[in-house]
């Protein structure tokens, strides 16, 4: 047995048997949860180098670690795993060195991550400052200029 997921609250433990698991609502998966809830394949348990990790498969309610939503994520002894309004959490004995640090998805900006905030701040510093701060210049016309004008918009 390569660890076993405690239902919260209590209820029987699942015993994780193989090192890769599907769990949905799907009779063919390998942990079935008949919820309606729960996706038909809601996410993957995967064991790779002594440590579990989970990936949601595109569910609908998604798969949350510790009361945070991940797509993947790699788990520790004691997490908590909420898949759609189910909470698990994971009991196994990690073997090996600990897996690398997940990305922080709300590291940077999704204008950092398309290259775009960069130039955003360069066209901020180099536009003329917004016309609020410029100072308002009266403008003064001639008689020629106002006849003109006056032509032109059909005033006698």
């Amino acid at each position: 047995m390569l660890g076993e997921l405690i239902p919260v609250g209590g209820g029987d433990s699942i015993p994780l048997l193989e090192p890769r698991l599907h769990i949905g609502r799907r009779s063919k998966c390998d942990i079935v949860l008949a919820y309606p809830n729960v996706s038909s394949q809601h996410c993957e348990l995967s064991y790779v180098d002594g440590y579990w990790q989970v990936r949601d498969l595109g569910s609908r309610n998604g798969v949350k670690i510790n009361g945070e939503r991940h797509d993947q994520k790699w788990l520790h002894p004691g997490d908590v795993i909420s898949i759609a309004k189910n909470h698990f959490e994971i009991n196994y004995v990690p073997v090996g060195d600990a897996p690398p640090e997940d990305d922080d998805p709300f590291e940077m900006s999704l204008l950092e991550k398309a290259g775009l905030e960069k130039e955003d701040a360069q066209r901020r510093r180099s536009a003329p400052p917004p016309a609020s701060a410029q100072p308002i210049q009266k403008q003064t016309f001639d008689k020629e200029e106002d006849a003109a004008m006056d032509w032109l918009m059909g005033e006698d």
